[in-house]
């Protein structure tokens, strides 16, 4: 077996065992349950289901088990109304973060979409990311797409997919041209683990450089995705709130649906919107993402929940 397939597998077996644990706790959450029963229940020391947990999650147990309420995600949504007014208004970024990780939008032209990307040279490569393995793909313009790999999606189902949407690009395999996408969300992730956030900025610099998307939707989606880049990292908002900011208050079905065709998992945080009653609501790359990716965040907020 490779390296690379060992480590694959080594992975899944840990992204299993989380997944296990989160269904467990969400079965017994209103017992508020000690780490050593999770861990008995999933055959695991203690130690070990914490060490596991919290390098997925980014927090350990006991600190994740208030995500599966709902009355964790009503707390977060209590000033969901002016959240992305007044950060549209203010030009303001999340007054939580240590450093500035911005992403801009590039829109593809309907010609591009028409001509099925020819002359469009795609580089892409999978890489391991604190999520789990992903295929990401750019181009001279930007990162075309960041879809993460969970069975029984295969690299090569995943690469046939891509091949599928830009039927006359040029495809080339090329790890270093896709590198700085995966540094640039290991940053994130980094800042939102204990004692690791001095070294993230440190890492991150001043003014860090942005990342560009070239995104592929129609004009509701691509402004969907604007809006969701303003919404602060250690806030959510609501479909209805979006559908607000985009000037189609009436459009809530249609947002959730461009919500849900991000491009760029992580990226664009699509994780952050909610239903209006704290709900989490689905999520394209798995519930158990978007609860990570908001315990992350919850986490390394000044005044995290609970």
């Amino acid at each position: 077996m490779t390296d690379h397939s060992t480590a694959s597998a080594r992975w899944l077996r840990d992204y299993a065992r989380v997944a296990a644990a989160i269904a467990w706790l969400d079965t017994h959450r209103t017992q508020q349950p000690a780490i050593a029963e999770v861990a008995a229940a999933q055959h695991l020391s203690p130690g070990h289901l914490h060490r596991t947990f919290t390098r997925f999650a980014g927090v350990p147990p006991h600190r994740f088990l208030r995500w599966l309420t709902a009355g964790a995600a009503r707390e977060l949504l209590r000033d969901r109304a002016t959240v992305l007014d007044t950060v549209a208004a203010t030009g303001l970024s999340s007054p939580g973060r240590l450093h500035d990780l911005t992403v801009t939008l590039d829109a593809v032209t309907p010609g591009e979409i028409g001509r099925g990307g020819a002359g469009l040279t795609i580089r892409y490569a999978v890489h391991a990311t604190p999520l789990g393995e992903a295929l990401v793909a750019t181009t001279d313009r930007g990162v075309l797409s960041l879809r993460f790999l969970d069975p029984p999606t295969s690299h090569g189902a995943a690469l046939a997919e891509l091949a599928g949407e830009w039927p006359e690009a040029q495809l080339v395999e090329e790890p270093d041209a896709t590198r700085a996408v995966v540094d640039h969300l290991a940053v994130l992730f980094r800042a939102g683990r204990s004692g690791e956030m001095d070294r993230a900025a440190a890492a991150a610099g001043e003014g860090a450089p942005s990342v560009s998307v070239l995104a592929v939707g129609t004009n509701l989606q691509v402004k969907v995705w604007e809006a969701l880049l303003r919404v602060p990292e250690d806030r959510v908002v609501t479909y209805t709130e979006v559908a607000r900011a985009v000037g189609r208050p009436a459009a809530v079905r249609g947002v959730a649906n461009a919500v849900g065709r991000n491009p760029v998992a992580a990226l664009i945080p699509c994780h952050r919107v909610l239903r209006s009653t704290g709900e989490l609501g689905g999520y394209r790359w798995g519930t158990l993402r978007k609860r990570a990716l908001l315990a992350r965040e919850a986490a390394r907020s000044p005044t995290p929940v609970g």
